[in-house]
């Protein structure tokens, strides 16, 4: 039922579901280079629920309602883009327009760490297609797999921008902001052509 193939496809599919999370977390240090660690571990918290929750309904979707979820996988690409657009926007337009402030403000509250965390883990409610032969056990373990790479990952690219951050000192929540708005494209056009 388990074996070593299993637990290294899962852990490897983990890491490449991540990397979107990876980079909207960068963009989070870097925007917030004083950011305390408790919420840093909040952050990769929330990135690694959802990256372990959209694969599970995946496969719940695909174990149930496959048509439906079929029609919606066409839509991800576009949501992912105005989510990640929009966050990433108003990063870049906060940046750019509040450039001479000495004083740093946290870079993005609860809410918008809600609406990252869909964006950046939309695309993977289709690895319920890729785990649709597993059992529900099999399934379960896979994707809390995939949430517990997904944190440490995220984890490491919040310590990473913090460190980044404080060395780019106010040119910070423009390079998060346009980090953000090139991981939606980069969705987007992987997913639509």
């Amino acid at each position: 039922m388990f074996d070593i193939a299993f637990f290294i496809s899962s852990i490897l599919l983990g890491v490449g579901l991540a990397m979107d999370a990876f980079s909207v977390s960068l963009a989070n240090g870097l925007n917030e280079p004083k950011m305390k660690m408790p919420k840093v571990s909040g952050i990769a918290g929330i990135f690694s629920l959802f990256q372990f929750a959209m694969p599970m309904i995946g496969w719940v979707c695909v174990s149930t309602i496959a048509r439906c979820f079929a029609i919606f996988e066409k839509c991800i690409p576009w949501i992912a883009l105005l989510l990640l657009g929009y966050i990433g926007g108003k990063m870049l337009y906060e940046g750019i327009t509040n450039k001479d402030s000495e004083n740093e403000k946290p870079a993005i509250g609860l809410k918008g760490l809600i609406v990252q965390g869909i964006a950046t883990s939309i695309d993977a409610l289709s690895v319920g297609f890729t785990i649709s032969d597993h059992n529900f056990l099999q399934a379960l373990v896979a994707c809390l797999l995939i949430g517990v790479v997904t944190f440490f990952i995220c984890f490491a690219g919040i310590l990473i921008g913090k460190k980044a951050g404080t060395k780019l000192a106010g040119k910070a929540g423009i390079l998060g902001g346009v980090i953000l708005i090139a991981i939606g494209i980069e969705i987007f056009v992987t997913n639509v052509f």
